[in-house]
């Protein structure tokens, strides 16, 4: 008997059928439009194009332009391609433009579904990020759908790591630019660290595509973006720290495999204790509980949990001496990624690395945070309906479901348990072994490289063929993706979400194309695709008669997306093909979730060895029980985001204050206002209000006058005189001040003095927010106990960081107008002091030295505090005269600007 909602969705149909039905009608103006547009020349698209931006321009909505623009894009990259998109790829492509997360099938064409609603709303002008999960598909999917792009008369750029500065600027204020999302997360924490606007390399976030969406905006989300600095070196403590936690048993220390978490028992701290102080680390008078013992514990506690809850092959592998991590998602490594607070430098000690040093937090950013920034944010992948929930709350982004362009006709298998992994292991490569035989490809997918490599030996004893794919073999990657669709190929794959490649029945062309001409570079390139495409063609049939690809996981992965994945790589564009799952009561999510229960269900069936058991209840309570993972994992992405948008609200203050700085041409009234403030400030402190002049501290408010505002007045006279208050002080101390100051900016000349006030302001701003982030971080990880006294963690915390930025904002105030007041030009005779001592260390510097600041160094474009000299014989486009200054040494030119800021700019 149906349920009453299966009865009402047949009636009223369901809501995702609803929202693909209403683009309906735009679809069939779009291929109305469709003779109009192939009739139009070359130059006529791109006519369009400067038609259609100037129409965006005059105020026209882009959802009124939506047809036209749709129409010029089909017809550019049928012409740049030859590819001409599906029905199902424009209405992809119109539930972008709206906003949304368009959940589209392996094979359907994500990546040409992109260039619509990017192309549409590049007509702003005011760009288009569409953001990939790797450097590799950012760079293909740059140089082959830019083709569109340019054929349409727009430009795409491309953003990569350790790019030079002036080609990402070009590649930022192209119409569409491609990067990957930790690229776009540190170049927005880099520009808000820079000095001058003509530094900044993006734009503004105005919208964005974020393919795999579900990988970047969940997957990734529970790791912030930090940019860091060296700290201090401690080397010799994680290494002497090492070589105690083999020395502890189970008894020592509790292992929670479902939170991932390890804490040291009482009797392990007890034990802990007695072998830190027989090896010198803690002192005999002193206790693992004492206040000074926080940095051992800490140091102890990441050991710990470098042994037990990372593996290596699993969570990383070591490769040149170096830890890299790996992404357990993808399978990936991801280079230049650390862990931190020690940890990435504990695993060092234990692989026997080199250690690196730890680093201090300059600037941070969530993905979250970071992707909320743009005004319209949209995305695509496989697989989102399941985490639809979580993009909603946090991202406020919409899940639509696409429907394929022919239908699915693969069949999905109902889960295989065995009993223990050597049972499971046996069916798996008997299973290969079939589907090998009759020349049907398979595609096995595994969790992790140990797993993979395992796997990969007992196919080598069973005499099987087979390629694998894991971290270590990253570089091969679309090259294994593209040949895992051939007749009899077995590719053992860990991870398969948003390899960019699809695995195409028969092979890929493309790329047997390029591996031919790579091999014979003399062959006529017609002549090689032609007889490629007739090889393709007959061996994809064979591959068709041998029942498509198939698909075997070897255990099911903590989130249900990660196996939709995998599931998804068969069946493509209509194609048959297989999926099965083969499971045992041994594998992870098995063991951790309720396997006993099973095990003893199993035994009273009477199982023999070597028997599955196979049912649709086993597939429910797996998918519960992932479920339960994937809520688990929601509420920590959204704790996270808790913490951090109190620390965003304050990021987004210091950041908009930097860019109104850098956008300033003067900034004296600003200067003038913090130093009256903490004028108002010193006053509070040292004449306090309804007190009478005998409590008054003026022996006290005097000296710190003349450290912070670098004034010398008769405050101890002023205080004895009668009818003085505060406010004729106030008044006094503002006009002293003021004065003061305009007599600095006359001695360094107005432009100079502006120039000062800037680079001191942004300086002071940088010291202050990275010492502001270090004790956040303190907070946080202490203000967790407080739950234990009945108090939420949270409201503690957005509490407690609202009095230290507050206190940071004054501290700022009083530090800049000390800078300022302290600043003063060189006298001639320091100038020749100045002069002799760089010639000293640079022989080639000749004199003509100017100004140079007191104590503090401020960093600008030109600074008027630094000393000039030019190079004898300095030519400016002969480079062999320039000699071999370093990055931030003085220009040989005699600018006055650091190299790298002047000539160094342009090499």
């Amino acid at each position: 008997m149906l349920g009453l909602g299966t009865i009402a969705k047949k009636v009223f149909g369901t809501p995702n059928d609803r929202k693909v039905k209403s683009t309906r009608h735009l679809v069939d103006k779009i291929n109305a439009l469709e003779p109009e547009f192939e009739a139009l020349s070359d130059e006529g698209l791109q006519d369009k194009t400067a038609e259609l931006r100037q129409r965006a321009n005059s105020g026209e909505s882009l959802d009124d332009l939506l047809p036209e623009a749709f129409a010029n894009c089909r017809e550019g990259a049928r012409r740049a391609l030859g590819l001409r998109a599906f029905d199902v790829q424009l209405m992809g492509g119109i539930f972008l433009h709206q906003g949304n997360i368009a959940e589209m099938k392996t094979g359907e064409g994500k990546t040409l579904v992109a260039t619509f609603p990017a192309y549409l709303n590049a007509l702003t002008g005011k760009g288009v990020h569409i953001v990939t999960v790797n450097d590799y598909l950012a760079k293909r999917d740059s140089e082959w759908m830019g083709k569109v792009y340019t054929q349409l008369g727009m430009t795409c750029g491309v953003v990569y790591p350790q790019q030079d500065e002036g080609e990402k600027r070009d590649a930022y204020a192209a119409d569409v630019t491609y990067a990957t999302n930790n690229e776009l997360g540190f170049d927005y924490l880099r520009d808000n660290m820079k000095s001058e606007l003509s530094q900044l390399s993006q734009r503004g976030h105005n919208f964005a595509i974020v393919d795999e969406v579900d990988s970047i905006l969940i997957d990734e989300a529970r790791t912030p973006l930090i940019i860091s600095g060296p700290a201090q070196d401690r080397s010799d403590l994680y290494v002497s720290i090492d070589e105690l936690i083999p020395k502890l048993n189970d008894d020592h220390y509790t292992l929670d495999e479902k939170t991932r978490n390890v804490t040291f028992t009482d009797d392990g701290n007890e034990f802990l204790e007695g072998i830190l102080q027989s090896a010198g680390l803690l002192p005999e008078e002193q206790s693992l509980y004492d206040p000074e013992s926080t940095t051992i514990v800490h140091h102890v506690n990441q050991g710990l949990r470098a042994h037990k809850l990372f593996t290596k092959d699993k969570d990383y592998i070591v490769r040149d001496g170096e830890v890299m991590l790996i992404d357990e998602f993808t399978g990936r490594m991801m280079t230049g990624r650390r862990l931190s607070d020690g940890l990435h430098q504990a695993i060092e000690a234990k692989e026997g690395c080199e250690i690196q040093p730890e680093n201090v937090t300059l600037a941070s950013v969530t993905f979250q945070n970071y992707f909320r920034l743009y005004n319209t944010l949209s995305g695509m992948t496989g697989t989102a309906l399941t985490e639809a929930e979580e993009f909603s709350e946090i991202y406020g982004l919409g899940v639509v479901e696409v429907p394929t362009n022919k239908g699915i006709a693969r069949e999905d298998d109902h889960d295989q348990v065995y009993r223990t992994a050597k049972e499971k292991l046996g069916a798996i490569v008997e299973a290969i072994r079939e589907a090998n035989n009759k020349g049907q490809p398979v595609l096995v997918g595994t969790t992790s490289i140990e797993k993979s490599e395992g796997l990969s030996e007992l196919l080598k004893e069973a005499g099987i063929p087979h390629n694998v794919l894991n971290a270590r073999q990253h570089e091969q990657e679309a090259q294994i993706v593209a040949d895992a669709g051939k007749t009899g190929a077995v590719t053992i794959a860990t991870n398969m979400a948003g390899r960019g490649t699809d695995i195409q029945l028969g092979g890929n062309v493309e790329m047997r194309v390029l591996q031919a001409l790579a091999e014979t570079p003399d062959a006529d390139p017609d002549d090689v695709r032609t007889r490629i495409e007739a090889e393709v063609v007959d061996e994809k049939q064979k591959v068709l008669d041998a029942g498509g690809l198939f698909v075997l996981a070897t255990e099911r992965h903590e989130s249900r997306r990660i196996d939709n994945q995998l599931r998804g790589r068969s069946g493509r564009q209509g194609d048959p093909g297989k999926s099965s799952f083969y499971l045992s009561l041994e594998d992870d999510l098995m063991r951790i979730f309720g396997s006993e229960r099973l095990d003893n269900v199993l035994g009273k069936l009477g199982m023999q060895e070597g028997e599955a058991i196979v049912h649709p209840w086993v597939n429910k309570s797996l998918a519960k029980a992932q479920a339960k993972v994937e809520g688990r994992n929601f509420d920590i992405r959204k704790q996270l985001l808790k913490f951090d948008d109190v620390m965003n609200d304050q990021r987004k203050v210091i950041f908009g204050q930097r860019m109104e700085i850098m956008e300033a041409d003067d900034l004296s009234e600003v200067t003038q206002d913090m130093r009256h403030q903490v004028i108002d400030d010193l006053i509070d402190q040292f004449m306090p209000p309804k007190s009478y002049s005998d409590q008054w501290d003026m022996h006290g408010f005097y000296a710190a006058t003349l450290e912070i505002l670098g004034v010398d007045v008769p405050l101890i006279a002023w205080g004895q005189e009668d009818g003085v208050d505060d406010d004729v002080v106030r008044e006094r101390l503002y006009k002293a001040s003021d004065e003061f100051m305009a007599q600095k900016a006359v001695q360094f000349g107005p432009e100079n003095m502006r120039n000062i006030e800037k680079q001191i302001l942004l300086q002071t701003i940088d010291g202050k927010w990275r010492e502001h982030l270090l004790t956040l971080e303190h907070l946080r990880s202490v203000v967790g106990f407080r739950g234990y006294a009945q108090r939420d963690p949270l409201n503690e915390y957005k509490t407690e960081s609202f009095q230290l930025f507050e206190g940071m904002l004054d501290s700022l105030r009083t530090e800049t107008t000390k800078k300022l007041s302290q600043i003063r030009p060189l006298t001639e005779e320091e100038q020749k002091a100045m002069i002799q001592q760089l010639m000293a260390q640079q022989p080639d510097l000749i004199e003509g030295a100017s100004q140079m600041v007191a104590g503090e160094e401020v960093e600008a474009e030109a600074d008027p505090m630094l000393p000039t000299g030019r190079r004898p014989g300095f030519d400016e486009n002969d480079r062999s005269t320039w000699g071999n200054p370093g990055r931030n040494e003085l220009c040989p030119c005699g600018s006055g600007k650091k190299f790298k800021h002047c000539h160094g700019a342009k090499v």
